[in-house]
């Protein structure tokens, strides 16, 4: 005896389950785009202008260091000390920017009741 074969499903079922995924995936993906506009809009709104030049300053030492991490995956990295100078250098550059632009954005205010030590 012979096993019996699943019934499958076939016609306008089929057919209205792909379109809902689809129109899901287009709602969702339209609430990601209005979410990202909405988060640079305010960004712009809210920013003030000498943080957005240490971000942007940020921006290009990130893409520094992907540039020189991609060449050193594809060309090869015969002066590895270069590479590792270089790379060292913009990671550091990063870490101190970023300390600097944390300092501009949280100012520390000092009373006489607070000690230079506590602030």
């Amino acid at each position: 005896m012979a096993p019996k074969k699943p019934a499958t499903a076939t016609g306008p079922a089929t057919t209205s389950a792909t379109s809902t995924s689809t129109s899901t995936s287009s709602s969702s993906s339209s609430q990601i785009d209005k979410i990202a506009l909405n988060i640079v809009q305010h960004y712009h709104k809210t920013t003030p202008q000498r943080t957005k030049l240490i971000d942007a300053f940020m921006a290009f030492l990130v893409i520094v260091g992907g540039l020189q991490f991609a060449y050193c995956v594809l060309a090869g990295n015969y002066p590895f000390n270069a590479f590792l100078s270089g790379f060292s250098a913009t990671v550091g550059q990063f870490v101190l920017t970023d300390h600097r632009g944390q300092q501009i954005r949280v100012p520390i205010r000092i009373t006489r009741k607070t000690s230079w030590w506590e602030a």
